[in-house]
């Protein structure tokens, strides 16, 4: 099975790259976008062949490694 982690800043945290992510497209000339976050995204192979075995190993390698818990929200998508 596959795993699809996608990872952002929680609302509130400050995000740097997303404000100038936010700037580079006003200076290119996309008029509108505003509020830009940026984040991450992680796929990975499991061998695991249970969906819920994969979700809640996944879950504990968020929780221990992949995302700050205190800084950033994760969402997991779990591929046959």
């Amino acid at each position: 099975m596959k795993a699809k982690i996608t990872i952002t800043l929680k609302n509130g945290v400050l995000d740097p790259q997303g404000k100038a992510i936010e700037g580079a497209l006003m200076g290119l000339g996309f008029e509108g976008a505003s509020e830009v976050r940026q984040g991450k995204v992680i796929e990975l192979k499991l061998d695991e062949t249970d969906e819920a075995s994969a979700r809640t190993k996944t879950e504990e390698m968020c929780k221990k490694l992949l995302a700050n818990p205190v800084m950033e929200n994760y969402s997991i998508e779990i591929l046959a």
